[in-house]
């Protein structure tokens, strides 16, 4: 292949990796690992809507553009492209035999519509357990509100490439629901049968890429990650508010606080964990991993919240703290993507909860000529404790990783 094909090439598999879920840093270095086989000088940036890639060449430097929006999560093609990549590295592939392996990698197609269904109906039964589900009606409602949700998806994606119109309608479903589950008097204050099915539909992924982004000092592009993943949660916020208010009901910002038994919370965090590594299509072969350091993850939380009494900020960054000294040697060892693992460990301690209470909140203070002072108190702080959660979990991951990156390398330099 000649300069421009090569640079195409290192394009595509950035591209394939960048807008499925992929993280930059680990984009911009399998980018480099590429283009250093294919025998070329590059330097790739990375923004919201392209990538750039600069090629270094006899004639002067080479800019090529590729557009890239990165709005989906998709691991089964993060972890091909990434296995691509190794193997042509590694001298196992021809780079004509690695192009077309990317080129039909590109366009696999995600998982299949009722198994996307069964996962989201129990991730959202998961996530009920989590906060404290008594009954089994409200456990079924929830089910069958999330499986439905996810059909509807499903349809909309058919329909209309707008990134905000599904989880909208499918938050504007559960608050229906939800409505309804409060008039037959199968909802507590906690608003489960509402909430469970559109936890499920919060970023997670784009909130801790964003994150991830900002501490590196990427600030254009994690603050682009963070706006978008803050725009998907107002259209969950919205659709719940309205689907609830249709039917006259409401959510209460300051519900009840329930506790769990450690064994109910840690069998849910690993079906909860199994169910979003099936939304982010992960390889099965990869699912022990996310599952099992998910349901070790929470055991901590619970442990350090409900035995040593510490607060959800810091109860949350010690079980991320753990996932990312676990999971960043076993992403090292096994050539497994961190993001394939690392994220649906944790992001089912996503503040979800926290974030639609404060939507609620402004929304019954912006109703009010007045607002009480007791409910302008509890709106700041679910709002607080949601950003505060958010920001731990990203440094959390981060941090493990970023000692252990450096020490590797630092190995690799001596051994070398």
């Amino acid at each position: 292949m000649n300069i421009e094909e090569c640079s195409a090439f290192v394009l595509t598999a950035a591209k394939g990796l960048f807008v499925n879920g992929e993280s930059t840093e680990q984009t911009l270095s399998a980018a480099v690992r590429l283009a250093q086989a294919l025998g070329l000088r590059t330097k790739l940036l990375a923004r919201w809507s392209e990538l750039a890639l600069q090629v270094e060449g006899t004639h002067g430097a080479l800019v090529r553009l590729e557009g890239a929006e990165p709005t989906g999560i998709d691991m089964d093609r993060v972890a091909s492209v990434m296995l691509i990549i190794d193997k042509l590295t590694g001298g196992h592939l021809k780079p004509e035999e690695a192009r077309a392996e990317i080129e039909t990698v590109s366009h696999a197609r995600p998982v299949q519509t009722w198994l996307f269904a069964i996962a989201a109906a129990a991730g959202a039964v998961a996530l009920s357990v989590i906060f404290g589900v008594h009954h089994f009606a409200a456990a079924a409602l929830i089910a069958g509100s999330a499986g439905m949700g996810a059909l509807l998806r499903r349809g909309l994606a058919h329909l209309s490439e707008n990134v905000f119109l599904q989880p909208l309608c499918a938050a504007l479903l559960a608050g229906v629901v939800g409505a309804l589950a409060v008039r037959c008097q199968l909802s507590s204050s906690l608003r489960l049968v509402a909430v469970c099915p559109c936890m499920i539909l919060v970023p997670g992924s784009h909130l801790l890429n964003g994150g991830l982004d900002l501490i590196r000092s990427r600030i254009h592009l994690g603050a682009s990650r963070i706006l978008f993943a803050v725009l998907v949660v107002v259209a969950i916020a919205t659709g719940l508010l309205c689907g609830l208010a249709f039917l006259g009901a409401n959510l209460p910002v300051e519900p009840a606080a329930r506790s769990v038994p450690l064994w109910q919370d840690v069998i849910a965090a690993g079906v909860a964990a199994a169910a979003y590594s099936i939304f982010f299509s992960t390889p099965l072969r990869m699912l022990p991993w996310p599952v099992t350091v998910g349901a070790l993850a929470h055991a901590l939380r619970w442990c350090a919240i409900a035995g040593l009494g510490f607060g959800q900020a810091s109860g949350t960054f010690v079980a991320c703290l753990t996932v990312g000294l676990i999971l960043t040697p076993v992403a090292h060892r096994w050539r497994i993507p961190f993001a394939a693992i690392g994220f649906a460990s944790v992001v089912s301690m996503m503040p979800g909860a926290y974030m639609f209470r404060t939507a609620s909140g402004l929304a019954q203070m912006t109703a009010a000529a007045g607002a009480p002072a007791g409910l302008v108190s509890a709106t700041l702080s679910d709002g607080v404790i949601a950003a505060t959660v958010v920001v731990v979990m990203c440094l959390g991951l981060l941090v493990p990783k970023l000692v252990l990156d450096g020490l590797s390398e630092h190995a690799a330099r001596r051994t070398s």
